[in-house]
């Protein structure tokens, strides 16, 4: 770590780049939230794309990741594949609606018999 005045100054400035970053990161989250899209699909697609990149410098930053052996990169590099994999599956999930052909008429109202 910092073994200097300096040094210490230096990584003090990182950091507070890194949490105003952060806090614009989030101000552009929230901002999406009332920004709508062509599709709700993509507006969720940002919002990931937004959230990852503010987990990494997390990591990296605040969580002292950078200076890790090569052991651990290997690690987050299948996590990273893994939840790239999710997103996407999530982002399939999302962009057309199911349809059952057996449920045609769902929204036809059942009546009770007493």
């Amino acid at each position: 770590m910092a073994d200097s005045p300096e040094e210490i100054y230096k990584s003090i400035r990182k950091i507070k780049l890194i949490g105003l970053v952060l806090a614009v990161f989030t101000v552009l989250t929230v901002g999406l939230s009332y920004v709508e899209l062509p599709t709700h699909s993509l507006n969720m697609l940002v919002g990931m794309i937004l959230a990852t990149i503010k987990a990494a410098l997390v990591a990296l930053i605040f969580m002292h990741l950078n200076h890790e052996k090569a052991l651990v990169y290997k690690v987050l590099a299948f996590t990273a594949a893994f939840a790239i994999a999710l997103f996407v599956l999530f982002y399939l999930s999302n962009s057309e609606g199911l349809i059952d052909e057996g449920f045609e008429n769902s929204t036809a109202v059942i009546e009770v018999q007493e």
